[in-house]
């Protein structure tokens, strides 16, 4: 245990709880009953660690997290290519991971899983090695994100959702409960399905987001080019682009298409307002 370290800094460590001496915590940090604390691990300031929880390898928690009951972040990933190489689990502050959530570092020397701001992994969700995952972003429960894909901000994905490897949902996205995601999901639209298929614009989403009614009505526009008007993949990117404003939003959603490496969900039966 830290006893020292931790009563300069005013941490309070539970007398079961094992603490590595070489672990760095911040102030005003708890360490829950039974939790484990590895050596190589950065916990920030008034981050809260809940019983059984194991934090391990090269870690580094941010500030005001709450780790919940028998959460597990910083193992080793679940792929063969590991070779013990040293690489991260990078969490930014204010984000909540509840009970028996998985986050594993990454595979290749000095790479990293990485999970921004301000996030919330309800129970039982997985992260995998490599994966990117952006601010504000919900995964809920047991949504489970295969290695390496990556999550932009304000990404909500509904409970017991599976992602598959290399995929890249952009920002402001919403997945359906129990959806099977195979290819890239495209921001600002909602997905449902197996396999997942294109359901409309995530209009709630752009309007918590605080995204105005006029780039929202372009937006729509853009999804029925690419989604209803029965064009090839390319021309209706380019129908976009020679069509419609290039600005903000717009920009950003043009710009995910064209960089798209794994196809995108595409088969839409309808547009929702």
């Amino acid at each position: 245990m830290l006893l020292n370290q931790a009563e300069t800094k005013n941490c309070r460590i539970h007398s079961t709880a094992i603490v590595s001496a070489s672990a760095r915590l911040g102030k005003n940090v708890e360490v829950g009953p039974y939790a484990i604390v590895g050596g190589d691990v950065v916990i920030g300031e008034n981050t809260k660690i809940g019983p059984h929880a194991v934090i391990d390898g090269w870690t580094r928690i941010g500030k005001a997290c709450m780790i919940y009951a028998a959460a597990s972040i910083g193992s080793e990933p679940q792929d063969r290519k590991f070779k013990n190489e040293k690489s991260y689990v990078v969490i930014g502050d204010n984000t909540h991971i509840r009970e028996f959530v998985t986050i594993h570092r990454a595979i290749g020397v000095e790479q990293e899983t990485r999970i921004g701001d301000s996030c919330l992994l309800l129970a039982y969700s997985q992260v995998a090695h490599n994966c990117l995952v952006g601010n504000h972003v919900i995964l809920s429960n047991a949504v489970n994100l295969a290695g390496h894909v990556r999550v932009e901000d304000r990404v909500t994905i509904g409970g017991l959702a599976g992602v598959h490897q290399f995929v890249k949902i952009g920002r402001n996205a919403m997945i359906g409960g129990a959806a099977r995601v195979v290819q890239d999901v495209p921001p600002f639209i909602t997905v449902a399905g197996n396999p997942a298929k294109p359901a409309g614009l995530n209009t709630v989403g752009l309007i918590r987001s605080g995204i105005n009614e006029e780039t929202r009505r372009i937006l729509k526009q853009a999804y029925k080019i690419l989604y209803l008007a029965g064009l090839p993949f390319f021309q209706a990117v380019e129908a976009i682009e020679q069509g419609l404003p290039h600005h903000g939003e717009v920009r950003d959603f043009i710009q995910f298409l064209r960089s798209s490496e794994r196809g995108i969900c595409r088969i839409a039966p309808r547009c929702n307002s």
